[in-house]
């Protein structure tokens, strides 16, 4: 029997935080239909269908850092935390599809990158949704402990909202101080 595994990652084109990605395998029984991109669907139906697709499917998580992103750059920094989530899985996939046209190095994996794909594979889909609530979760929490940012609403993004708190208040210890208009502050 063939496992497939999707894989998506969030937040690369933010100015703060970990990047994230999630490997999914799931279900037969898993009702496709429900799942979409992660962009094109609102907050509270996101987090529903998280908790769905993570009841009906085999899933993981893999992170990189704020420090990895700016030591080897931000695609890299990506495609490290999509093959922490692969390996973490706990079936190895036969194939593992990936959104996008660029590939973590793995060995003994058979990887194939797809264009869009979170708009067209179920699988995809379901990555970037769990990426995209674990990401967004964590960034909340971090908004509580750096006020006056408001990462509740923005999470991350430059924003004119972000932008205007950076200039009030300074970078943080979680601003990717790589990115601009980051790196273009004192």
């Amino acid at each position: 029997m063939k496992i497939v595994a999707g894989v998506d990652e969030v937040g690369r084109g933010s100015l703060i935080g970990p990047v994230y990605a999630a490997a999914v395998i799931l279900n037969k029984s898993i009702n496709k239909k429900l799942l979409k991109d992660s962009k094109s669907l609102k907050k509270t139906k996101r987090e529903i269908l998280s908790k769905y697709i993570k009841k009906n499917s085999i899933w993981a998580i893999g992170k990189a850092s704020v420090k990895e992103i700016e030591k080897i750059n931000i695609l890299y920094a990506s495609l490290l935390a999509m093959k922490r989530a692969i390996k973490k899985l706990k079936k190895k996939p036969s194939l593992v599809l990936i959104d996008g046209n660029k590939l973590p190095k793995i060995e003994n994996y058979n990887l194939k990158p797809i264009k869009g794909g979170d708009k067209k594979i179920p699988s995809i889909s379901a990555a970037s949704i769990i990426a995209k609530v674990t990401r967004d979760k964590m960034i909340t929490k971090l908004g509580k402990k750096f006020k006056g940012y408001y990462w509740d609403q923005n999470y991350g993004y430059g924003t004119k909202q972000h932008l205007k708190a950076i200039k009030k208040l300074g970078i943080t210890t979680q601003h990717r101080k790589t990115f601009s208009p980051i790196n273009k502050t004192k």
